[in-house]
């Protein structure tokens, strides 16, 4: 589904029109984040987000289980493994598993450390410990009760904000947001105009860190002079368009797609099919092209499509490392 614009925007008659909705849908929402949860056996960390839609969970989620490893721990990421078919608990292989069955985003978890994918997430965190994990990252979550966090970790992100601050369906809000809020332990603000946004009302008593997604310095070099063609089926589609424009890369063609979109046969043959015929360089996301992965029928577009890798850049990576590590320690 894509984000309806008036998400983020203030004053809107549809969302006024919706606001009961959201207020019925809060409410449940609220009540079952106030279930007590099951302690996993070794530390959690949860990173989630307080709207619907992408945020950076996942590349925050790989920039911990890199901290975490760097620091001597045994990282092992937990995803529900959305948009694959299997419910797990699973281990992910990186190299032979397709997103159809795990997931884009637990694949790029998967590159950097020991990632399962369950539905259950009580289930997945036993699968989690079992391979020797000292500490479990879990990419999104928070709104989910069925585990005790021991740290949580809010991205949010510094484009979009909280949008018109109110719950789904009239707003982007997963839950209230003083309830989300009263379940993190520190705030993530992300873009690379970080401040753009102001932070949520009620998060003032949050330590608060910036951060911001730098594109791969080398792939950029080799896009220099290249006329891009940019598709993306992310959470906001324009965050990946904008990152581009503010590196210095003209984009000359755009598309973007819903949030974790399968790519049909026929939309991998119309995208190649233009850009050959324009003379373009096709460019997308590492999520997409993770969903490409493993499927003859895009076999084609996975070759063409050039990739531009993101990583997280933490402004305050050495406090944000010593809060992690002083709450892992704590459970010890």
């Amino acid at each position: 589904m894509r984000d309806p614009d008036f998400w983020w925007r203030k004053g809107s008659l549809a969302a006024d029109l919706l606001a009961p909705l959201g207020y019925v849908y809060g409410a449940i929402a609220a009540r079952r984040m106030t279930k007590l949860g099951v302690r996993a056996a070794v530390p959690l960390i949860c990173v989630g987000n307080f709207t619907l839609g992408g945020a950076g969970k996942t590349p925050t989620a790989l920039w911990l289980a890199k901290m975490l490893e760097t620091a001597g721990e045994k990282p092992c990421c937990l995803s529900r493994g959305y948009g694959g078919s299997d419910a797990g608990p699973r281990l992910v292989d990186a190299h032979n598993d397709g997103a159809a069955q795990v997931g884009d985003e637990a694949l790029l978890l998967a590159r950097v450390a020991p990632t399962i994918v369950s539905r259950d997430r009580v289930a997945g965190a036993q699968a989690a410990r079992a391979t020797g994990a000292s500490v479990i990252v879990m990419d999104d979550g928070l709104q989910n009760p069925s585990l005790t966090k021991d740290f949580t970790l809010a991205v949010v992100d510094g484009r979009r904000g909280i949008g018109n601050g109110r719950v789904f369906p009239a707003g982007p809000l997963r839950a209230p947001l003083d309830v989300q809020i009263a379940r993190c332990d520190a705030l993530l603000h992300l873009g690379q105009d970080a401040g753009a946004e102001p932070m949520p009302t009620g998060a003032e008593t949050l330590p608060v860190f910036h951060g911001r997604l730098m594109p791969d310095a080398a792939a950029l070099t080799a896009l220099k002079g290249c006329n891009i063609f940019a598709f993306a089926g992310i959470g906001d589609p324009e965050k990946f368009f904008a990152t581009l424009m503010q590196a210095g890369i003209p984009v000359t063609q755009r598309k973007a797609f819903d949030d974790h979109h399968r790519f049909s046969g026929e939309e991998a043959a119309e995208l190649v099919m233009q850009a050959e015929h324009e003379g373009l360089t096709l460019l997308t996301t590492e999520k997409d092209h993770a969903r490409m992965t493993g499927d003859p029928a895009l076999a084609a577009l996975a070759e063409r499509a050039q990739v531009l890798p993101v990583t997280l850049m933490v402004d305050e990576a050495d406090e944000l490392r010593r809060l992690v590590l002083t709450k892992i320690a704590k459970r010890a």
